[in-house]
């Protein structure tokens, strides 16, 4: 089992001038930690528009940072998204290669499209036609990466013979995942031979199926790149304390402020009835449950806010499903004070981590 941590960066107002570099310095700060505690990898999202929820509109930036700054930790697009008018594909592919050098091999490479009609509609984008762009993005960027010279001619991207550079540092190219949010995106991506980078929290049943689904085709699948990243992860969110009781207080508190801000996320197909949207995602079930900013509800199974002892129950729980990858949201607006998210970071690697890594415990 491996564990990463994984960056909306909620900034929540009132703003003041130094408001964002503060959370983004919290953020670099709790990565570099993480490095040091033997966490896997650190994601960030790509967001656009999205005020108070998602500051983390240039992740490239931020994942570079991370970068120079760490030595083992793996840095992923959590996502790159696949639309025309958000990312030139020829961009992302450059981009990615680039941090792929810097980083030293280090890089993952998630893929997907955007959700929201807020960020869509503010680039102009045409929701019909997103989940044509993806595919197309995702089959011609390991031929990117790989050939001497490329040239296509597609229905969403053409251009003419080139060479596209630099290479990545990883032969024959990064990790490649896509983000699984919508129904039935884990078997798009087991079709590719691409990871699912589950982004939904659903429930140890619902996530044992998924699982099972994406094995069985996975297995034989014409995988889009030069190899098949046969791996599912989860998210979900983390607070670790010696005291129960205020695991439940703080990491709940973090919780509900994330689902309220979620709440009012506006999705594509609320908007735009577009097939290419076959549901509302998320949304309803955050909405439903959403109470005010930082209430304390009660832990719901599977949701890893507790305990040392709790903690090691609920991820043999979900360990049991098959998964490979726990990544964890450590904060929502800044809900819980920096120095109680590294001593949580801390406290985790401590005394959860080692008992899903028996071999490099005895070592």
């Amino acid at each position: 089992m491996k564990f990463g941590i994984f960056y909306e960066i909620s900034v929540p107002r009132p703003w003041a001038a130094d408001t964002e570099k503060k959370v983004y310095d919290n953020c670099i700060e709790q990565a570099i930690h993480a490095d040091k505690l033997g966490f896997d990898y650190c994601w960030a999202v790509e967001h656009h528009f999205l005020e108070e929820y998602s500051h983390c509109s240039a992740p490239e930036i931020f994942l570079t940072a991370i970068a120079a700054q760490t030595k083992r930790i793996r840095v992923g697009h959590g996502i790159n998204v696949c639309v025309p008018e958000m990312n030139p594909v020829i961009r992302i592919a450059e981009r990615c290669a680039a941090l792929d050098i810097v980083s030293g091999g280090r890089l993952e490479v998630g893929t997907g499209r955007s959700a929201t009609w807020t960020e869509l509609g503010g680039f102009g984008a045409n929701p019909d036609t997103t989940k044509a762009t993806w595919d197309e993005y995702v089959r011609v960027l390991p031929k990117m990466w790989t050939q001497e010279r490329f040239s296509h001619q597609g229905t969403y991207f053409s251009m003419p013979e080139r060479a596209v550079i630099p290479k990545p540092y990883q032969k024959p190219h990064p990790p490649m995942w896509v983000a699984v949010t919508s129904p039935g995106t884990e078997i798009d991506a087991a079709e590719r031979g691409m990871g699912a980078l589950g982004l939904t929290f659903g429930s140890f049943a619902e996530q044992e199926r998924k699982v099972k689904a994406y094995k069985d085709i996975v297995r034989r699948c014409e995988p889009v790149g030069e190899f098949v990243n046969d791996t599912v992860a989860a998210v979900n969110f983390l607070y670790c304390h010696e005291n129960a009781d205020e695991a439940k207080k703080t990491g709940m508190r973090m919780v509900g402020t994330f689902g309220y801000l979620a709440a009012q996320l506006v999705s594509a197909r609320e908007v735009y009835a577009s097939p290419s949207y076959a549901s509302f995602g998320l949304l309803p079930q955050v909405r439903r449950q959403a109470q005010a900013p930082g209430a304390v509800a009660e832990t719901p199974p599977g949701m890893c806010v507790g305990d040392p002892e709790t903690l090691i129950k609920t991820i043999k729980e979900w360990e049991s499903t098959g998964i490979d990858c726990v990544n964890f949201l450590l904060n929502a607006a800044e809900t819980i004070p920096q120095q109680a998210v590294l001593d949580s970071l801390e406290l985790f690697a401590r005394q959860v981590m080692p008992k899903f890594r028996k071999i490099e415990a005895a070592a």
